[in-house]
């Protein structure tokens, strides 16, 4: 059974400034003072992704840093009798995955209800929900996620747009509330007794950047698409928060845990967490502050300007509890996704020609909390999906970088110092694809997204529009553009492995090839898991790469992914997750 841990001891000491910056083995910077490390690794081999040295067998760590990195002699002199040495016998070291766009308490919160990624078909689906609903008393809520109606074999009798009306479900749970959440979380299926809690009917208006999808007759079919999944939401919050306030903490403080549990079996080291909270964070803090946090932790807050406005210099830490949690990100929406209909395009879907999606926040709204951002120092990360929803987001960073530099000034420079970032970035318009890097947005994508999303989208968009505009990562590179890379989770299997195979190959679970000549090379993709993402995060002179005096943050697989056919990089297995030299997770 694999194993988690977690360190007592998260302090380290600082190097002299020349270890710092040299990035070598620790005999041409000097012994190390205190003598022994507390982590050794030998006879492996060791990507460093550090131009000093890019490659070496052997590396040792002392309170949380790295101390050398070189060969086994290198380290010999540092294993003493507390040492914990780890023979590599010829497996691949690598810096720690960062998990550069994921929703930390949503991947917890997924663990603990239906899971619908596995299903074939709406029946299985309803015959999940009618198990559940078996088991438990009525009125309580049932909730699941993962359902998508592009990856069912067939699809359901009487359906609506290419998705079921809820008659079947509400059959199978009269007595139960349900919410079912799409795998992109931008839409959700309600039953027909929580649609009656919501009020919602066929007067209900569509809220303001959602659609309650109707039949013929004008009646809901229990899809919500956007913010009119809210309109149940808020019924089942007031329903959870009658819990009382110690069930609700217990929950969380569990949903920390599996989301950990999950993550450290994965490689991941670090979890760049897209849009939480305040009371998240409170809560993150506090169990940062207890040193349980399971990793290290770069926080998004969520939010307009009139919840944020007064609150950002409070929020506002950097390192805080050794490294474990920053804050000092903003994150915003503006369209929802290409499954739902709801990306924001410049021409209407091929397949809804009715629809060009839904600009889910008004984009001047996104302005004001810009503003909030280069006054407080925040970045600023902007999820947009369709063409016109990231032109609109270029277009307001573009106008706030300019009223940043002056007259005179270059919005360019301001935007290499900000490092504002578009999540996912995933179709674009050939125009605005050189604008990423003329204006140094950083392109947060996440490459699993390809390969899912792949024998769909030019259904949704058309083969032109996908060939030139959909996942382009190289086209985005050559222009300078900083790509980074993730899963999305819950939304994809937080696994590294499979974001990085889709990365380098651009093969669906199928084996056919999506556009390959917008494919990574190998080194590539792992720059996007690791020093690009911490530079995404302003944490690269600490993070990404594995050398002296920084954070001992490692992933040990059990094969080679930078030489071994790509065929079996879905076969390979991490063997330890290493944070600040301590193993938090072992295979055996």
């Amino acid at each position: 059974m694999p194993g988690f841990f977690l360190s007592s001891t998260r302090l380290f000491r600082p190097l002299t400034t020349l270890c710092l910056l040299a990035g070598l083995v620790a005999a041409g910077c000097g012994e190390p003072a205190d003598g022994a490390a507390d982590l050794v690794m030998t006879g492996g081999k060791i990507v460093t992704l550090s131009d000093a040295m890019p490659e070496a067998s052997a590396l040792a760590a002392r309170d949380g840093r790295i101390v050398a990195v070189g060969n086994d002699d290198d380290v010999a002199g540092l294993i003493g009798p507390e040492t914990q040495v780890i023979d590599l016998a010829g497996r691949l070291a690598i810096p720690g995955f960062i998990e550069g766009h994921g929703h930390f308490m949503g991947l917890g919160n997924a663990k603990m209800i239906l899971d619908l990624t596995t299903a074939g078909t709406w029946d299985d689906i309803v015959s999940m929900v009618g198990e559940a609903a078996s088991s438990v008393p009525p009125g309580e809520w049932i909730s699941g996620r993962g359902w998508h109606q592009e990856k069912w074999s067939e699809v359901p009798e009487g359906a609506v747009e290419g998705q079921p009306t809820h008659q079947t479900l509400t059959a199978v749970s009269e007595d139960n509330p349900v919410i079912l959440t799409h795998a992109s979380g931008h839409a959700a299926f309600a039953n027909g007794m929580a649609m009656e809690l919501a009020a919602i009917d066929a007067d209900t208006p569509d809220p303001d950047g959602g659609t309650i999808v109707r039949d013929s007759d004008g009646e809901a079919t229990g899809v919500l698409r956007e913010t009119a999944q809210g309109l149940v939401r808020r019924v089942q919050s007031q329903a959870m928060a009658a819990r009382g306030e110690e069930e609700i903490e217990r929950e969380a403080r569990l949903q920390v845990r599996l989301a950990g549990q999950d993550l450290l079996s994965k490689g991941i080291t670090s979890f760049q967490d897209a849009g939480s909270g305040l009371g998240t964070v409170d809560l993150l803090r506090s169990i940062a502050d207890q040193g349980q946090l399971p990793v290290r932790m770069y926080v998004m807050l969520s939010g307009g300007p009139e919840t944020l406005a007064d609150r950002l210099p409070e929020y506002y830490m950097v390192g805080y509890a050794d490294n474990w949690l920053t804050v000092r990100s903003i994150k915003q929406v503006v369209d929802g996704a290409l499954g739902s209909h709801g990306a924001w395009l410049l021409e209407p879907y091929t397949d809804m020609p009715s629809s060009v999606g839904l600009a889910t926040n008004p984009p001047q709204r996104i302005e004001a909390v810009a503003d909030l951002a280069l006054e407080h120092g925040y970045q600023l990360a902007t999820h947009a999906i369709g063409d016109r929803g990231n032109r609109e987001v270029l277009d307001l960073y573009e106008r706030a970088f300019a009223a940043a530099a002056g007259e005179g000034g270059s919005p360019a420079d301001v935007g290499a110092g900000v490092r504002w970032r578009i999540e996912h970035a995933q179709h674009l318009d050939p125009e605005d694809i050189p604008r990423f890097g003329q204006l140094g947005v950083i392109a947060s994508m996440q490459g699993i997204h390809n390969c899912s999303d792949a024998p769909w989208i030019p259904i949704r968009l058309g083969d032109e529009r996908a060939r030139t505009g959909a996942y382009v990562w190289r086209d985005l590179m050559n222009t300078g553009a900083l790509v980074t890379n993730g899963t999305d989770t819950p939304v994809e299997d937080a696994d590294p492995l499979a974001s990085f195979h889709c990365s380098v190959t651009r093969l669906t679970n199928t084996g056919d090839p999506f556009h390959v000549e917008q494919a990574m090379t190998r080194e590539e993709a792992l720059r996007s898991y690791t020093i690009s993402n911490a530079y995404a995060a302003f944490e690269e002179h600490i993070k990404g790469t594995l050398e002296v005096g920084k954070l001992a943050d490692i992933t040990v697989l059990s094969r080679d992914i930078m030489t071994i056919p790509a065929e079996e990089i879905l076969d390979t297995e991490v063997d330890y997750t290493i944070i600040g030299g301590s193993v938090a997770y072992s295979r055996n």
